[in-house]
């Protein structure tokens, strides 16, 4: 039974969009999007909605665990889809090559279609890869950012001192007691 449409139905209604699905090793997997983010709230009704149908239908011989999750910061990618949906985003890849040892590509991605995608690696430049041919491959997040520059501390800079008036230190009378 295709289980694809059915869920990316149950998933609209909620307002998700199903990012992939995979049955492997006893768990069925549902990976969900959804544009500004997925929320806890939003992942436990998911979870309950596909839990229900997948009760009623029964798709699935025998024992298997449900996950429903969302992609994460790093995302998994497998489909032509996926490479498609990271067109400009920095990924990291592994190329299984026949006879020669596995190859480790990163950089961003420059295109992508139905069989390949075309990264811009730093050290092979414009690489393309078979999709049939990669052993994993995900979106490399960047964690902060570039460094804003700071004025130097003590000096104001131009533009503040412009902006700000002058400021004079005030002197408090001391006592003294003798």
């Amino acid at each position: 039974m295709d289980l694809e449409t059915p869920l990316r139905q149950l998933l609209s209604n909620l307002g998700l969009d199903l990012y992939d699905l995979e049955l492997a090793r006893g768990t069925l997997s549902v990976t969900v999007t959804k544009d500004g983010g997925v929320d806890l709230e939003l992942l436990t009704k998911a979870n309950r909605t596909i839990s229900e149908w997948l009760d009623e239908n029964d798709p699935i011989p025998g024992h298997y665990t449900l996950d429903v999750a969302s992609p994460g910061l790093e995302r998994r990618l497998r489909t032509p889809a996926h490479f498609a949906s990271t067109v400009g985003e920095v990924v990291t890849l592994r190329e299984l090559c026949e006879n020669e040892p596995t190859r480790r590509l990163e950089g961003p991605v420059v295109s992508a279609d139905a069989t390949s995608v075309t990264l811009d690696d730093a050290q092979h430049g414009l690489v393309r890869v078979l999709i049939e041919n990669v052993e994993r491959a995900r979106t490399v997040f960047k964690w902060g950012g570039e460094a804003k520059p700071t004025p130097s501390r003590g000096k104001p800079s131009a533009a503040r001192a412009k902006d700000t008036p002058a400021r004079t230190k005030k002197s408090s009378p001391t006592s003294k007691k003798g």
